[in-house]
This record gives C-alpha cells, structure tokens and sequence, in this order.
C-alpha cells in the first residue's frame, strides 16, 4: 500500500499574510469582527470563534471552522499582524478575505506566503 504522504502534496489550501503599518490592533471588538466577516466572506462554516488579550497590548484571535481555522495574531507596538487562513479541500479561496482583512487593519505593508506553491519535493526532513 502506497503511504498518503507519497501521494498527496496538499489536502486543502493555507495561505499566511503579514502585514505592516496597521491599525485596530488592540481593538477586541475590530478583530473580532474582523475575523466574523472574513469567515463570511470565504463562505465557510465558523464553529468557534476564541480571542486572548496581552499585556500590555496584543492579541490573538481564532475562528474555529469547519473547515479549518482562520487565525490573526498582533503586535501594536510593532504596528504588525500576523494572519493565517486555512482551509480543507479546494472548493475554498483564503484570498476573498484579502478585502476584509484590508478594511480593518488598514495595512501599509503586506506579504503573502501561499503554502500551496510550496514544492515539498525539495524539501528536506
């Protein structure tokens, strides 16, 4: 019997974006709210959703779906935030809540890391 890992490079989508020069970052109810449009906006199933507070400032912030989580996690000081959406199957695309996520952390600055495009083949383990 062939091994899983062998034969399937990605069982559903996972896109990181890191962004700079924000705002909203300790707001609880901005994030939250955030995080409830985006779970709209992909068209996905939201479970849970789970917020932390730091001090002195900084939180993290997950919605469970049924498909996977959608996460945000910030550092005012730094004016940074940090978010991760993942999702099982293809049917889903992370990207719909590029808007959303523009709308409330008015990013100056963002990259993306879409793990998807990432050949495992080269990697080494």
């Amino acid at each position: 019997m062939k091994k899983l890992y062998s034969t399937i490079k990605h069982l559903g989508r996972h896109v990181v974006f890191d962004f700079w020069g924000c705002t909203n970052l300790n707001s609880l109810v901005a994030m939250r709210k955030m995080l409830k449009e985006a779970v709209k906006a992909c068209g996905v199933t939201l479970l849970e959703v789970k917020i932390r507070t730091f001090s002195p400032s900084g939180i993290s912030d997950v919605a469970l779906i049924a498909e996977s989580h959608i996460s945000i996690h910030t550092w005012p000081e730094h004016e940074y935030a940090a978010v991760d959406v993942f999702t099982c199957g293809k049917k889903v695309d992370p990207y719909l809540a590029v808007p959303v996520f523009k709308k409330y952390l008015k990013p100056k600055k963002a990259e993306v890391i879409d793990l998807d495009s990432v050949d495992f083949d080269t990697l080494y383990f």
